[in-house]
């Protein structure tokens, strides 16, 4: 079967916490997702030669970071293949804007100080504006390109939702959202419009979902 005849099962597809063999297929599935981006091209200098190389070292570091820090990351299986992915930052302090200083020396060798310093910054004015202190943050989602448009986001949106009600001591779940055809996506699941931001030259609208009790 093809790519393009390949269509899954939204009733058998399932979602789970990546395993550690699907990182390398997850972070390329987010590097498709965000490369239009206008916030990643706008910070890993898109007019500028090498951006596909700054912006895929950046993402697989992203991705390796949720992992080694036990973070939320949920994948939509189709049988064995990973069709969807969400990095989430889970409601603990430690793992804020900073991350880890390992994790700002591999983005400074691999995207450069600027894009290092734009990712952190970004972070740091989405959580100023978030109505909340205990709560996930929504910082990559992303659905294989061949498969958009069919469902699978919103399963996986379900799949996210499900995990902070669960979650008791969690407040809800922040975003930050910066293509103007996702505001819908979000505002079906719930999510309320904070406050604009700007990072760089863009102008991003953050976004907040209360935990329902």
């Amino acid at each position: 079967m093809t790519v393009s005849a390949y269509k899954p099962d939204l009733n058998q597809v399932k979602a789970a916490y990546l395993k550690a063999e699907d990182l390398k297929v997850a972070a390329s599935i987010l590097y498709k997702a965000y490369f239009d981006d206008p916030l990643f091209k706008d910070i890993f200098k898109v007019d500028r030669e090498g951006y596909e190389a700054r912006l895929r070292a950046a993402i697989r570091e992203e991705v390796s970071t949720f992992w080694d820090a036990q973070q939320p990351l949920i994948g939509l299986y189709d049988e064995d293949r990973l069709v969807a992915v969400s990095c989430m930052i889970g409601p603990d302090a430690a793992f804020g804007a900073g991350r880890f200083w390992h994790w700002r020396l591999k983005m400074l060798l691999t995207a450069g100080y600027i894009g290092t310093k734009q990712m952190i910054v970004k972070e740091e004015k989405v959580r100023d504006q978030i109505p909340a202190q205990n709560y996930y943050m929504l910082s990559l989602i992303g659905v294989h390109t061949d498969l958009q448009d069919l469902g699978l986001g919103h399963i996986l949106m379900s799949s996210m939702i499900g995990l902070l009600e669960d979650d008791t001591q969690s407040e809800g779940i922040g975003v930050l959202v910066t293509l103007p055809k996702c505001l819908s996506f979000f505002e079906d699941a719930k999510f309320e419009h904070v406050k604009d931001i700007e990072v760089g030259s863009i102008t991003g609208k953050v976004m907040f979902r209360p935990r329902q009790v």
